[in-house]
């Protein structure tokens, strides 16, 4: 059973006291993110407008600027080359060359990186993904983000109320926004490995709105004469310390894979950076800010009274 109490006890920062001010810097930032997507859009990868992949193993380690340079000059404009497993392999990745075929796209790529070269690749894979491959990844990747989306709606309108849901979501949606307009006002490579870090984040996100939101539904129920900021705002400075604490250690690994990961999960764990720290801000002022605007209140909350309990019968 809640033990109630008659009013909020003190908190230590006013979150909800400028709430206003940071959904409107929020608003402006996705407004420029989605500017971005509209003019420069995304630097899709490989994995979505299709073209070729080679690994290559070489006798020592390889030198990625080498290897990038000789490509060029081969007439392979825009190769991504980079780590994989090892120093000595080499991941190689192509635009789709009109009118080539595997030997020959194989043939000049190796012919380019053995070229008059102390230290020889050999390579051990080549792979073709077609442009219809890549758009069905690209309507997949899309159907994945609308049905979480979905889910996430349904699981919270279910768990708390309609406002806490359409609060989560649209949280959400701000830091999937975030994370997609940075990558493309940087116009860093957006493949598969991308996508799957914006989906990771969606949970990441809604796990610390809903640690938030449960303990304003617990303090609604528990606290009898506060208004709504000051549950609110109460209820943020409780879980504060835990919301922290957890991005620091997720932070320290992410960053960890960042900086020794390689080339391979680069971007992959630079989009769980932007996530990790925006969804941070997005459980503390924009889901709670929203909840508050849509006009949530201690009504809201309660837990309807059995007839025999309303008429004090036990």
């Amino acid at each position: 059973m809640v033990e109630k109490t008659t009013q909020a006890q003190p908190y230590k920062i006013d979150f909800m006291g400028k709430r206003s001010l940071w959904v409107a810097i929020s608003a402006i930032l996705s407004l420029i993110a989605v500017l971005s997507l509209a003019i420069r859009g995304l630097n899709y990868a490989v994995d979505f407008t299709g073209g070729t992949v080679i690994e290559a193993s070489f006798k020592e380690s390889a030198d990625l600027n080498d290897v990038r340079t000789r490509l060029e000059q081969a007439g392979l404009k825009g190769a991504m080359v980079q780590n994989f497993g090892s120093s000595r392999d080499v991941l190689i990745r192509l635009a789709p060359q009109e009118g080539a075929t595997n030997k020959d796209i194989k043939d000049k790529v190796m012919g380019a990186v053995n070229a008059g070269s102390s230290n020889p690749a050999e390579m051990t894979r080549i792979e073709f993904v077609g442009p219809q491959v890549g758009d069905d990844l690209a309507e997949g990747a899309v159907l994945a983000l609308i049905m979480a989306t979905i889910g996430i709606l349904i699981y919270v309108a279910w768990r708390f109320e309609w406002r806490f849901s359409l609060g989560a979501i649209l949280a959400t949606l701000h830091d999937i926004v975030m994370i997609v307009g940075i990558f493309s006002l940087f116009q860093w490579d957006f493949d598969l490995s991308v996508l799957a870090a914006v989906l990771a984040v969606m949970g990441y996100s809604l796990n610390d709105t809903i640690v938030v939101f449960d303990r304003i539904r617990e303090n609604f129920r528990k606290i009898r004469r506060a208004d709504t900021v000051e549950v609110v705002n109460l209820s943020i400075n409780e879980t504060l310390s835990r919301t922290l604490m957890t991005s620091f250690l997720t932070l320290l690994t992410v960053v960890a894979m960042a900086i020794w990961g390689g080339e391979v999960i680069h971007n992959f764990a630079l989009a769980l950076i932007i996530g990790i720290v925006v969804g941070t801000y997005s459980s503390i002022y924009v889901a709670s800010a929203l909840a508050v605007k849509l006009g949530i209140s201690r009504a809201d909350m309660l837990v309807p009274e059995r007839e025999g309990e309303a008429e004090g019968r036990p």
